[in-house]
């Protein structure tokens, strides 16, 4: 699953073009390297997000195949700072 559909679908972050230009402005980072929305995920990655007020860092412990509950999205990954 793409970065930008992983972070919407995790409600990380609410809409998919935020997540989009989060990304493009450098501010995603997957295992330490800087992250492009279309990056490929796969259960075991850190992604790590600057947020204007925090850093927040989750280790992925499933990738969904499509749009998940809200109750699922939090079982998606696991905060790790």
């Amino acid at each position: 699953m793409r970065l930008d559909k992983f972070l919407k679908v995790s409600r990380l972050i609410k809409r998919r073009t935020v997540a989009n230009s989060v990304s493009e402005m450098g501010r995603v980072f997957v295992n330490g390297n800087p992250a492009k929305p279309a990056k490929q995920l796969k259960t075991g990655d850190i992604i790590e997000i600057e947020y204007a007020s925090g850093k927040e860092k989750v280790e992925v412990l499933k990738v969904p195949e499509g749009n998940v509950s809200i109750q699922e999205s939090s079982t998606l990954y696991r905060i790790i700072e």
